[in-house]
């Protein structure tokens, strides 16, 4: 049957050691419910980086990138996302897809023009709703249903207008141009439309009718953009980043555990200094995987690097406070020095945030590229410095209080209690001889006797 001594059960008991189990328990649940999202670079992919004539407001923005993820969905594409980068930048990820066959798609403004005799008689906005696209041959066709009042206006140019052509333009560039029914000449209104036209060969066709009917039903962009750069990662090889950096997680973890052990030596310090560590690589993950967060290479880096700064902290306070370990008032003694050290903590992470704070700045305002691709390094880092010095930093305090030095007057109540027992202090080479000196003269006195 396992026991839990006292000390273990004050331990658990404490605010902030049940705050950390919590945390760990959500974190965990978060992993297992909605996953990790991997960038590009992990899971292999495209990105497209796309850049506005001007820059935009908020909402002219969301307009930008809700036509777009409508678009490269009616492509056929669903893993895709379409995320702002700044006011003048779109950055699209696609995975599974080579990026020429949407780089038309999503550049493509999407202005939709009916024209009779000049006269403008159907525009992108009276568009409803679009038909699956029709291929006969080499002969394609995308019937759209327009909305009461296209259709009426449409009928008013159309009246009497039987045999002339109806010029289709697609971005000011003329897409079709057939001839006008009688019976849509009549001055009735028909909400019921087609575009058609032909190619050189079948699948030329097809992939006419699919960027026509994509661009119908997602309708035009608010403003021209054209593409910035394009960049591509191989499944294969997004794969062999993914298992390198689960190996060099694993190694630091492991390097870790060797310096520890080969500095300290003791279990009751090395243990506690591993465990914490892993509770806040799992702390980290939880905060993205909740709010999905990609983790690229970058962010990989950056929680290792936090990782990093935590286990410095630590060995700062566990020397802090075994400085001063012989000293008889140890309760005082251990609480001063857990606030010197952490004088020196919170010191080094407002240097470290201050200096990634710049680098999160130019990701989130000039864009996900050059640079700013180091924006998950600057977040990663300082969520891992920020879960270490509010949540961890102050549990293994708390540990260190409880079980390595106890002043005198805790040592006696858990004698009371029968939860440790009281350890003679290692006597000196002095002490020795003094007792065995003594030793030898009772003896002598015992034999005079």
């Amino acid at each position: 049957m396992v026991t839990i001594n006292y000390e273990t059960i004050q331990f658990i008991k404490r605010p902030r050691t049940l705050i950390l189990i919590i945390l760990l328990i959500v974190s965990i649940a978060s992993i297992g419910i909605f996953g990790l999202q991997e960038g590009l670079d992990l899971q292999g992919g495209s990105m497209i980086n796309l850049h506005l004539d001007q820059p935009v407001d908020q909402d002219t923005m969301s307009t930008v990138t809700a036509v777009l993820d409508k678009r490269l969905n009616a492509f056929g594409i669903s893993d895709v996302k379409v995320r702002q980068s700044g006011s003048q930048d779109v950055i699209v990820e696609i995975a599974g897809v080579k990026p020429e066959e949407v780089e038309k798609i999503v550049s493509t403004p999407g202005k939709f023009e009916a024209k009779i005799n000049g006269n403008t008689a159907i525009s992108g906005s009276d568009i409803a709703s679009v038909s699956a696209a029709e291929v006969t041959g080499n002969r394609w066709q995308v019937p759209f249903s327009i909305t009461t009042s296209g259709a009426e206006h449409f009928a008013k140019v159309a009246e009497g207008q039987a045999g002339a052509k109806v010029e289709m333009y697609l971005d000011d560039e003329l897409i079709s141009d057939p001839q006008l029914d009688a019976g849509l000449a009549n001055g009735k209104a028909s909400t019921e439309v087609s575009v058609s036209g032909g190619e050189e060969s079948k699948q030329a066709a097809q992939d006419k009718a699919n960027e026509i009917h994509t661009v119908l039903e997602s309708g035009a962009l608010p403003v021209k953009l054209s593409i910035n750069g394009v960049s591509s990662v191989s499944a294969e090889l997004g794969s062999q980043f993914e298992t390198g950096a689960i190996i060099a997680g694993i190694l630091a973890l492991l390097a870790i555990a060797a310096v520890v052990t080969i500095k300290y030596r003791s279990p009751s310090l090395i243990i506690p200094i591993v465990v914490t560590s892993i509770s806040e690589l799992l702390l980290v993950l939880g905060f993205a995987s909740i709010i999905h967060w990609n983790l690229d290479l970058a962010a990989i880096a950056g929680i290792i690097a936090a990782i990093g700064t935590g286990v410095d902290d630590q060995i700062v306070m566990t020397d802090e406070v075994l400085a001063r370990r012989d000293r008889s008032d140890r309760k005082n003694i251990v609480k001063t020095r857990v606030k010197d050290a952490f004088f020196i903590i919170y010191a080094s992470a407002g240097t470290l945030i201050a200096a990634m704070l710049p680098l999160a700045y130019i990701g989130f305002a000039r864009g996900a590229t050059g640079i700013g691709m180091l924006t998950g390094f600057a977040v990663t880092t300082v969520v891992g410095v920020l879960v270490g010095i509010f949540i961890t930093r102050p549990v293994f305090a708390d540990y260190m209080e409880t079980f390595l030095i106890q002043s005198p007057s805790n040592k006696m109540q858990n004698i009371k209690k029968g939860d440790i027992k009281v350890k003679d202090k290692k006597k000196g080479r002095k002490t020795i001889a003094r007792e065995q000196a003594e030793a030898e003269k009772k003896n002598k006195r015992g034999f005079r006797r």
